[in-house]
């Protein structure tokens, strides 16, 4: 299955690598496994790789250039800006036009490269009209700094505003059988405005993987461990929903996360999924969602898991950073 990424003149695999959890987030990682995983991504034909500047506080898009050294011109490259912290360990969000500038200076330097091909907005900065900050992101696309602007987790009328002041090729969401907010506002909007949906935690966090059985055995510091569908009384009840997964994951001769993944992809060829993967038997397993045939039966009976899920996608703290 492939697709085209964004317009763009790439042609790439319809998943992408999403590499938050090779610096901090899920526990331990292990960087000669992460340089693995992204060389074997390279060798299997993966191209689109996504980091931001806050994970691991830049360790994150240092590894990925380190990674892809004499690769560059080889991959699309997205990484994202917009979090700050505070002198008291607070986390907010900066999206000021002299705060743009900067902090693209920034990653080019850790990425390595004279051009990002894709940069986002991590979060939308209430304090700041859209309007002003996709400016200045406009500015880093005339300089030739940046390639493509993108927008996460956004509403559908912010990336309207957006789009107004220079064409938006992506909006980042959380999206996956268990989480289908983007269906009811954001996605529309994409599809008329021509923007492609890149589908962020498209397994659910490792919940539809079926590898994660309880909270405890979550490492310490594991960012789960502070999230609603894993608190114990509800991590029971969608273990369940899971187990419905595996079972019909069965019927194809696949996994869980397999069927997951295929799901989504049958959503529409602008939807790409970049799933976390720091480890490389989670990039096999989750390359053969690739060739997994779903029939439209199986897409309305695997389509009924997501109304029975317990618990917010996010705790509090972070669903104010959320632009609905």
């Amino acid at each position: 299955m492939k697709m085209t990424l964004l317009s763009a003149d790439f042609s790439s695999p319809a998943l992408g690598l999403g590499c938050w959890g090779m610096s901090d987030a899920y526990g331990p990682a292990d960087e000669k496994e992460s340089m693995a995983t992204i060389e074997a991504a390279l060798a299997a034909g993966l191209r689109h790789f996504d980091t931001a500047d806050v994970y691991g506080d830049g360790h994150n898009e240092t590894l990925l250039s380190k990674a892809l050294a004499g690769r560059r011109q080889d991959v699309f490259l997205a990484t994202k800006f917009g979090f700050v912290g505070d002198e008291h360990g607070q986390v907010r969000v900066d999206g000021r036009p002299q705060r743009v500038k900067t902090a693209c200076e920034s990653s080019l330097r850790r990425l390595g490269t004279e051009v990002i091909d894709l940069y986002y907005l991590h979060r939308r900065d209430e304090r700041v009209p859209i309007e002003e900050t996709v400016g200045a992101m406009a500015d880093l696309v005339r300089q030739g700094k940046v390639r493509y602007l993108g927008l996460s987790e956004v509403s559908a009328e912010t990336l309207r505003r957006a789009s107004t002041i220079h064409p938006i090729a992506a909006v980042q969401s959380e999206y996956s059988l268990f989480t289908r907010d983007p269906e009811k506002t954001v996605l529309p909007a994409c599809r008329e405005l021509g923007t492609a949906l890149v589908a962020f935690s498209p397994l659910g966090r490792g919940l539809l993987s079926g590898k994660v059985k309880s909270r405890q055995e979550l490492a310490d510091g594991d960012y789960r461990r502070n999230m609603p569908r894993f608190a114990d009384d509800n991590l029971e009840e969608n273990l369940a929903l899971v187990k419905a997964l595996e079972n019909m994951a069965l019927e194809k001769n696949a996994t869980a996360a397999q069927v997951a993944l295929a799901w989504l992809l049958n959503q529409g060829p602008d939807i790409l999924p970049i799933p976390g993967m720091k480890r490389l038997k989670h990039l096999q397993e989750n390359l053969g969602a690739l060739n997994i045939k779903l029939s439209t039966d199986d897409l309305s009976r695997l389509s009924t898991l997501s109304e029975a899920v317990q618990g917010q996608r996010h705790n509090p703290q972070n669903l104010k950073f959320i632009d609905s």
